[in-house]
Order: C-alpha cells, then structure tokens, then sequence
C-alpha cells in the first residue's frame, strides 16, 4: 500500500500523469486529495502536479540529508542517503543499520516488511507440511518469547499434530 506524499497516511488517490513525455505519479491521503482537487478547481491539473513535486522537494532541507549522511552501516560504510541515490544496500547487515528508515520504505513499497516465503505448487504434499512445520517452530518460538503461553500451547499441539502426521516422533517440548 502505497502512502500519502504529502503526509503518512495511506494513499487512498493515485493520479499518473504524463507531461512532456514523462510520468508523474501522485499519491494522496483522502484529507490531502480534498485539498488538491478543490485546488485542481482553481488552478490547472499540470501546475499542480508541478508546484506539489517543488513543494516535496522543498520540504526535505539540508538538515534531513545531514542526518541521512550521518547514517552508515558499520559494515560496509554505506550512508543511507548513499542507498537512496544508488538504490542499492551495501551488505545484508544494512537492514540492521537502516532499520528505522527502511522499514516504512519497505512497508510503503510492498506492504509488509516480512517476507513470507513461497514453495513450488507442484511440491509434494509431505513437503507442504515440512514447510508448515518449519513455520508454526518460528511462531512458537516469537510466542515464547513474547510469553504468549496459550498461544504457544496451542502452536505445541499444531506442532505435535503435524509431526504425526509426518512420522515424526514429537519432541518434547519444555
């Protein structure tokens, strides 16, 4: 789900237009589409677009590329705004180091920020329930951790279920 340019609400409008021969996008939250249409009423739709685009880039001051400067990976040495330009990350621990900003990119532009994997549709069905397995031992792990303990009794039973299924002897779990 995409978010509002102009403030972080989700974006309930989507507008592409092409001026020149180039693609503006513009995403809007509802309050910020009111505001644009009843301007849009007043002004012409390509200026609009136009002065909204300045306006962004106004918005983001020295001061933010400052401070996306002083953000580097101690890994690898890449400041974030160095990945925003490049639109690549240096090594897999930037995800740590970046964290703060790249979680609302990341959710922005894919609608989660945690992958949840796939398997081949023609996989056997022994191996569609291995996958299950694997992925209700990462739920009761977080629900333990959490101290979630009815929900990780009920995952332990899932868990036990599926293993005699599979044939497998249910561990004990303590």
């Amino acid at each position: 789900m995409k978010k509002c340019q102009r403030c972080s609400k989700p974006a309930s409008l989507h507008i592409t237009e092409i001026q020149s021969g180039e693609v503006q996008e513009l995403h809007l939250c509802e309050s910020c589409a009111q505001g644009y249409l009843s301007s849009a009423d007043t002004a012409e739709p390509e200026g609009d677009v136009e002065s909204l685009a300045a306006q962004l880039a106004d918005a983001t001051d020295d001061e933010s590329y400052d401070a996306l400067d002083q953000i580097v990976c101690p890994n690898c040495g890449i400041s974030f705004r160095e990945f925003r330009s490049q639109g690549r990350l240096g090594c897999p621990h930037d995800y740590v180091a970046f964290e703060e900003e790249l979680t609302p990119l990341l959710e922005n532009i894919h609608g989660e920020t945690q992958h949840c994997g796939k398997f081949p549709k023609r996989a056997p069905d022994a191996s569609r329930r291995q996958y299950e397995l694997i992925k209700l031992r990462n739920e009761l792990r977080s629900a333990v951790e959490e101290e979630d303990y009815e929900a990780a009794a009920k995952l332990r039973d899932d868990i036990q279920n599926l293993e005699t299924e599979l044939g497998h002897p249910a561990d004990e779990l303590e």
